[in-house]
């Protein structure tokens, strides 16, 4: 196959169903030889600032000389961006191929009448098949859905468990409770391997805390971390943080957003675990991994007069995070909304968030099967009072929020990961 037809197979042939469970991709890694445990991985869960995460300690480990691969999930634009080893997204040639081998086994599966693996569990595979063929050093993998079954949950012995902010989400999946949904995302520890815990309330740490006692795993999370924020600009955040782990002194953060304060603390205090681990990193590296940072769609400004500021905020705790953010940044500004979500989100306390802030809005739709009929969203917004406008398609949502934004205004899209990768090609300058 080539690229177009690999993503026609995937798409088409393959379909977008989720189904939890480990066989599938159990039966078809053995069949390519369990690539995967040729690897030496980081493992990052969550609910919030996986991706984030992985692109600090990407940049961090690179810096250093490691040659360093990211998995993650999803793309804004291209599958290839799921794929990336020291910073680079795989060729179209490179993931075609990789599809068409593991396409190969899936279908020796189907003829033996076993169960076919699905779309993410084929990309999975392809990925653990690309990074030992290209024997990365590291390889960071961002869970996709949950933890305890996700397909990526067949590392056995991770360097390290990253787990970052946990909060309501996937409740069809994951249960309705944050307990629930917790034991599910530190269903990913592993015996003696060491578990870095963001900072997070008391009932997620307890629950962390036993699942890591319970397979010996050692268990770092830092709830007294003092920070102080020197500057925050469009440009960056300048700040300092001390804590039983780490001591940093102005650290220059390009990533934008208070809530990438913290997980950047995360980050610094998995590379001072990852240290006792035995990798060589510095506190000049580690600064340098920290400034170089780029993590695309995540409070990124592509564009100014009106100032245009994206952002993957995809669930009511991102949102939370990303109105706390925006002051620092919209100031008196005018915000002219695009917003987009998938219907199994928390939409209403999502839209609670952030229409005390804006002065307008446009409702779209995300390019997606489990989008939220725009109409529907028009009918929980409507009681804030705001100027609405309905356009069903990103591209005319685009154009209206242009017209509707002075030069002097801000034009701020967020909703669904989904949407921002569409709105990236149509605003980004």
């Amino acid at each position: 196959m080539n690229y177009q037809q690999s993503i026609e197979y995937l798409e088409k042939e393959v379909g977008f169903a989720s189904v939890p469970g480990l066989s599938r991709i159990k039966a078809l890694l053995a069949r390519m030889g369990n690539p995967q445990d040729q690897l030496t991985c980081i493992h990052i869960a969550g609910t919030n600032g996986k991706g984030s995460a992985s692109a600090l300690l990407s940049s961090i480990l690179t810096v250093h000389g490691y040659r360093t691969a990211v998995y993650t999930s999803p793309h804004l634009e291209k599958y290839n961006e799921r794929f990336r080893i020291n910073g680079t997204d795989i060729s179209d040639e490179d993931f075609a191929a990789e599809i068409t081998l593991v396409r190969g086994f899936c279908e020796q599966m189907d003829a033996a009448g076993e169960e076919v693996p699905t779309l993410f569990e084929i990309v999975t595979a392809a990925a653990f098949h690309y990074f030992a063929q290209k024997k990365v050093d590291l390889a960071i993998i961002e869970v996709g859905l949950g933890g305890r079954y996700d397909a990526t949950n067949v590392i056995t012995a991770p360097l390290l468990s990253l787990i970052m902010s946990i909060s309501i989400d996937h409740t069809a999946f994951l249960g309705d409770t944050i307990e629930e949904i917790a034991a599910e995302k530190c269903g990913i520890i592993k015996k003696n391997s060491p578990v870095v815990l963001y900072s997070q309330e008391k009932i997620v740490y307890n629950i962390a805390e036993a699942a890591a006692k319970s397979v010996g795993a050692p268990f770092y999370c830092e709830t007294e971390s003092v920070i102080h924020v020197t500057s925050q600009s469009m440009e960056e955040t300048v700040f300092s943080v001390k804590n039983r782990l780490i001591s940093y002194q102005d650290l220059h953060l390009p990533l934008l957003g208070n809530y990438q304060i913290q997980n950047c603390v995360t980050v610094l205090n998995a590379c001072a675990v990852l240290q006792k681990q035995g990798l060589s990193l510095t506190e000049e590296g580690i600064r340098e991994g920290v400034c170089r940072t780029k993590w695309a769609g995540r409070m990124e400004i592509c564009g100014k007069d009106p100032l245009i500021l994206l952002d993957g905020a995809h669930n009511a705790d991102g949102i939370k995070q990303l109105a706390s953010s925006l002051p620092a940044y919209a100031k008196d500004k005018k915000i002219t909304l695009v917003l987009g979500v998938l219907g199994d989100k928390e939409y209403e306390l999502m839209t609670s968030e952030i229409f005390p802030l804006i002065h307008q809005a446009i409702l779209t739709e995300p390019a997606n099967e489990r989008k939220l009929d725009v109409r529907l969203l028009e009918k929980t917004v409507l009681a804030y009072g705001k100027p609405v406008y309905v356009e069903k398609e990103i591209e005319k949502a685009c154009q209206k929020a242009k017209e509707l934004t002075a030069k002097e205004g801000m034009i701020l899209c967020c909703g669904s990961l989904y949407m921002i990768g569409e709105i990236r090609k149509l605003l980004c300058e």
